[in-house]
């Protein structure tokens, strides 16, 4: 995962817990509580919407029969990505993953019980639907996010800061008006870091298999045609103008087509096969502390 290593000027630092993760926000000056508390509202109504690991939220209420909700303008984004990732890698991103998360025990108890693997329905975009103003889920189903919604949450976030700063959710990092340096985890060895990155108005996400994972080898990045964790790709990074583009990517690239997508988007990107070996695209700024070895 990515770990700011140093930054521009001494900055004001908010911490707060939300979605499971930890957030900081940097800003010259700090918050006053009005501004803290559009975020936080924010934040919570995201959560309310999209978690499954609340029997409260919205997408929970479809999962067991389905039905119809009211669709926001974060939701019409991300799907739009989502049917984008779905193509780009031959159906193995898909939202509603949920079910096979569950399936191997990364549900919202977190029992961490592995039953048998399941796919996704390969038929998602039939069963899912979003126009009009509405979600709608032609019967049971358990939407998940996650390969985007944390990035998306994080640009929602920096849009309601003042002015310049820095968003961190867990490591999903958007610099807006600043520069950070940030060190990228060595998913072997987490006292380590493969490089570092300088990012400026630009977000970097990663993603990666030593993260969220339990069992015998199971982890958090499922391919949705078998309900399996992905084997051969261990980390990603991705540098993109909006933190949702930049986690999409990472998601996209534990996958053949991946690479494709990032170009068409603009991408950065660097990841890490399970050899050890590190793939990048022409472009990529990482820095391994004497020089760019990435050009």
């Amino acid at each position: 995962m990515p770990e700011t290593v140093s930054a521009g000027p001494p900055a004001s630092r908010w911490e707060f817990d939300a979605i499971g993760t930890a957030w900081s926000v940097e800003t010259p000056q700090p918050l006053d509580p009005a501004a803290r508390s559009r975020v936080q509202g924010r934040v919570d109504a995201f959560d309310a919407e999209w978690s499954r690991f609340r029997d409260d939220s919205l997408v929970s209420g479809l999962a067991a029969s389905g039905g119809a909700i009211a669709l926001s303008t974060d939701g019409q984004e991300m799907l739009d990505a989502y049917a984008s990732l779905s193509d780009a890698t031959d159906g193995a991103v898909n939202p509603l993953i949920g079910g096979s998360l569950e399936r191997l025990g990364y549900d919202a108890s977190y029992s961490l019980r592995a039953g048998e693997p399941m796919p996704a329905p390969a038929d998602w975009r039939e069963r899912l639907t979003w126009s009009g103003g509405l979600l709608a889920l032609r019967g049971p189903g358990v939407i998940d996010v996650g390969a985007l919604g944390k990035g998306r949450l994080v640009d929602i976030v920096a849009g309601l800061l003042p002015g310049d700063g820095v968003v961190d959710a867990g490591g999903d990092i958007l610099a807006r008006g600043t520069t950070q340096r940030v060190a990228l985890e060595h998913p072997y060895d987490t006292r380590r870091a493969i490089g570092v990155i300088t990012i400026h108005d630009e977000a970097l996400c990663a993603s990666a298999a030593n993260r969220r994972a339990w069992g015998d080898g199971l982890h958090h990045v499922l391919d949705a045609r078998t309900g399996l964790p992905v084997r051969t790709i261990v980390a990603t990074w991705a540098i993109a103008k909006t933190a949702m583009r930049a986690d999409a990517t990472a998601t996209a690239l534990f996958f053949d087509g991946g690479p494709e997508l990032a170009a068409g988007w603009g991408v950065h990107w660097v990841r890490m096969l399970s050899d050890g070996r590190l793939e990048w695209s022409l472009g990529s700024r990482i820095d391994d502390g004497s020089a760019e070895v990435f050009a």
